[in-house]
């Protein structure tokens, strides 16, 4: 998938804070980069999903691409667009909720649209963000099987598959963090 160098993340910052799009795709593509998921599981995420008490949001298996449930530790910076999409959708099922249909979520592909529309065409897509979350956080050096279980990839091998059923919450929320 098409994405950016880690010392392109600040002009991407920069670029998203000033675009001419909706503050709901703004809070997404921002949602999708500080919880590494892939666009679908955040367009359609739920604010039922969200467990502020103990700061997890929990997408469901079915919603999953490998149908496995997975909890995404929620950080300050997630809070914080939580707490800007409240009055947006707070009344509503979906975090990010259809321009033209509120009873439903956003396209997935309202992400990729934008970046799109702000310059990134080609360069970076929706999806491309998990790769630069990825580089970046290996890149300075966090231990690879958090970054992988950050994420939902499943370990190719078997064995320790079958094994290792490690969820690394507490060192996922401070990887999140960063």
């Amino acid at each position: 998938m098409a994405t950016i160098r880690p010392n392109e993340l600040g002009q991407l910052m920069k670029d998203i804070s000033y675009a001419s799009i909706k503050l709901v795709t703004r809070c997404l593509i921002e949602w999708q980069l500080h919880t590494m998921t892939r666009p679908s599981e955040s367009a359609k995420a739920q604010w039922s999903e969200i467990d502020l008490e103990n700061k997890l949001w929990v997408i469901p298996a079915e919603r999953m691409k490998m149908r496995l449930e997975h909890k995404v530790p929620l950080t300050d910076q997630t809070i914080e667009i939580l707490e800007r999409l409240k009055p947006l959708s707070g009344d509503r099922k979906h975090l990010f909720p259809s321009y033209s249909n509120h009873h439903t979520h956003c396209n997935t592909e309202s992400a990729n649209k934008a970046l799109s529309r702000m310059g990134y065409k080609n360069r970076l897509v929706a999806h491309g963000l998990r790769a630069l979350a990825s580089t970046t956080l290996n890149e300075l050096g966090h231990d690879p099987d958090v970054i992988e279980a950050a994420l939902a990839h499943v370990d190719k091998n078997e064995v320790r598959r079958a094994y290792n059923r490690a969820e690394y919450l507490e060192r996922r929320r401070v990887l999140m963090c960063w």
